[in-house]
């Protein structure tokens, strides 16, 4: 059972890739719009908060303060659709609209993590706008990799014809933006829910389908197709025996999800609606012949519909699927989880079942590096919005909200914690407690009111008592109505080895920004350590708006980047390009966007160009 305060998309949020809401002259920055409605459903929410914070403190929902599962609290979450690339795990989801009677959704979402239990909130790159031909929902699809970019397969209803298609943006990045990358649907004959395999051969494939099973073999270009959609035949050998309805034969519903593992070649679906459970069938190749195998995960939940998703990630195998498990949860409002489970000695499955304590962490959380707050393991009470400075920041953070970040190694000590603030109210206060929202204070930082909600600025305080391996929460407290919005943090150790200081507020440049016609770059170092540093870099637009933006410089000897937020970083020997991401690559005349880095090696003053498309 999972009870507790949370509040997945209030009403009357703008669109999270849209323009900023007009300006509110009382709050003094870009405005957010609140809506009586969604008032009305947070009190609802906190009501129930209440009782479920009493019930865990008098110890009859202990679950309550280890859950993990569903692995996203601030909206409903369907469809997961999980890619590994690079060390972390993208998860590309759909999202469901609160209060949704139907499969309500209008975009889609990406999420990442390392260490499987802290996600960190990406937006929405993609959504229905995005593609001029599409009428509407944006359901279940699927993102690979090849060739040094990402294809995401989705279906919609093409505007023309009423039916599905199913359509493919194209982007350089794992978290977008994506693009429309043919401008009209790959392949549309009313069926839903693309699943896309590259086989060892390099032979690409996209299955999909529900009532009946489909294949094209995609073209090396990954947006084209050769020859025409065939059916794959769904015999009850291969796919089960369905009973009590003559035109479905076998247990294939919907949700194909394709890969191959140690020759092997697994077929993975939701089985047998309504309410579905998820069955699996193999075969020799990508084609078949099928063999059913069996139960994955039988009918559990509050959803009557699921969706799998599975990989392979650092050494440890994952199911990756939906239910409805947060407040307002059920058919509609879905939230996807994750379960780490093991393949038998013959590679079968086994049957696996929901839980509310989700996978193991796989390693630790570094603290003494920049974290975002969007990286979250559990949420209660808060959502993520996007950031002026970029990407995502925790908002709507009211009185008794709290964020925890699972498995945060502190090692010998923490000496002060800086986070990155802004509020258009009186502020707040950030309480830094360990292993439970209740649990000790280490640290209590205050916030003050900074103008307005993307007016940003740091708060740091004095942190005791924080070593070794624990559970982090940041608990904030204040007084009515929304408090403050939070972007990122750290924390400065008490010995050296990682970085002895928390990065200064309002440091010059260290370095003036080359003139160009279309931008120019400026550098500061924000922090040092032994045998690394800390970097910023602002871009800011010329005379006229831009849309898009590449940095350049050499690095010096010995330096490398290990980390980037802000920006996609590409490296050819010394030289190395950092492009937009999609949420600052348009600035406005004379405006400006900032990146960030971690590096190895000694700072240097880097000669920057910005060049504009």
């Amino acid at each position: 059972m999972v009870i507790s305060r949370l509040r997945p998309g209030r009403a009357g949020r703008s669109h999270p890739l849209a323009a900023p809401a007009a300006a509110d002259p009382a709050a003094g920055g870009p405005g957010r719009r609140r809506a009586t409605s969604a008032r009305s459903r947070h009190r609802t929410r906190r009501r129930i908060a209440l009782v479920a914070s009493l019930l865990a403190l008098v110890g009859l929902f202990p679950a309550i303060a280890r859950a993990d599962n569903p692995i996203v609290q601030t909206i409903y979450t369907a469809d997961p659709a999980p890619l590994v690339h690079n060390g972390r795990v993208y998860l590309y989801t759909g999202h469901d609209e609160d209060n949704s009677t139907w499969f309500t959704m209008k975009e889609w979402r990406v999420f990442s993590s390392d260490d499987m239990v802290n996600w960190t909130d990406h937006g929405s790159p993609l959504n229905i706008a995005s593609f001029s031909w599409a009428k509407s929902d944006a359901w279940a699809g699927q993102a690979v990799y090849r060739n040094g970019k990402f294809y995401w397969y989705v279906p919609m209803t093409v505007r023309a014809t009423g039916q599905m298609g199913i359509g493919v943006a194209v982007s350089d990045s794992p978290t977008g933006p994506f693009r429309d990358a043919i401008g009209r649907p790959l392949v549309s004959n009313g069926e839903i829910d693309p699943t896309v395999f590259i086989d060892d051969d390099g032979q690409a494939y996209l299955y999909w389908g529900n009532p009946r099973l489909w294949y094209v073999k995609l073209n090396a270009d990954m947006t084209s197709y050769s020859g025409s959609p065939t059916q794959i035949p769904l015999t009850t050998a291969g796919f089960g025996t369905r009973t009590g309805d003559a035109n479905r034969p076998t247990l294939f519903e919907e949700g194909p999800w394709v890969y191959k593992r140690n020759g092997l070649y697994y077929l993975v679906y939701a089985a047998k609606c309504c309410s579905e459970f998820i069955a699996y069938s193999t075969a020799p190749g990508p084609l078949g012949p099928w063999t059913y195998r069996g139960t994955v995960m039988p009918t559990q939940g509050s959803s009557f519909t699921n969706h799998p998703g599975i990989v392979d990630f650092k050494g440890g195998s994952y199911f990756f699927y939906h239910n409805g498990a947060l407040p307002g949860g059920g058919g509609f409002t879905r939230s996807v989880a994750v379960e780490k489970f093991s393949y038998g000695a013959d590679g079968s499955i086994p049957t696996i079942s929901m839980s509310t304590a989700g996978a193991p962490q796989v390693g630790t959380l570094n603290p003494y590096v920049r974290q975002e707050a969007e990286t979250i393991a559990w949420g209660s009470g808060v959502e993520t919005e996007p950031s002026s400075a970029g990407g995502m920041n925790v908002g709507w953070i009211d009185n008794g909200d709290y964020i925890k970040v699972k498995g945060v190694a502190f090692g010998t000590g923490a000496a002060s914690y800086t986070a990155r603030v802004a509020s258009a109210a009186g502020g707040g206060t950030i309480e830094v407690r360990l292993d439970s929202a209740t649990g000790t204070v280490v640290g209590t930082c205050r916030v003050s009111g900074t103008g307005g909600w993307q007016t940003w600025t740091d708060t740091t305080c004095a942190v005791s008592g924080a070593t070794g391996t624990h559970d982090l929460y940041l608990r904030f407290t204040g007084g009515s109505g929304s408090l403050f919005n939070l972007d990122h943090w750290r924390f400065t150790p008490t010995g050296g080895g990682t970085p002895t200081s928390p990065p200064p507020t309002t440091p010059p440049p260290t370095t003036p920004p080359p003139t160009t016609d279309a931008c120019t770059a400026s550098y500061r170092t924000t922090s040092t350590w032994s045998g690394g540093f800390q970097g910023e870099v602002t871009v800011t637009a010329g005379a006229a708006a831009i849309n898009g933006w590449t940095v350049g410089w050499s690095l010096a000897a010995g330096q490398s980047v290990s980390q980037i937020w802000g920006g996609t970083l590409s490296t050819s020997g010394s030289a190395a390009t950092v492009r937009n991401v999609s949420y600052n690559g348009s600035v406005p005349a004379a405006g400006s966007t900032t990146f960030g880095f971690l590096a190895n090696g000694s700072p240097s003053t880097p000669s920057l160009t910005c060049t504009s498309p």
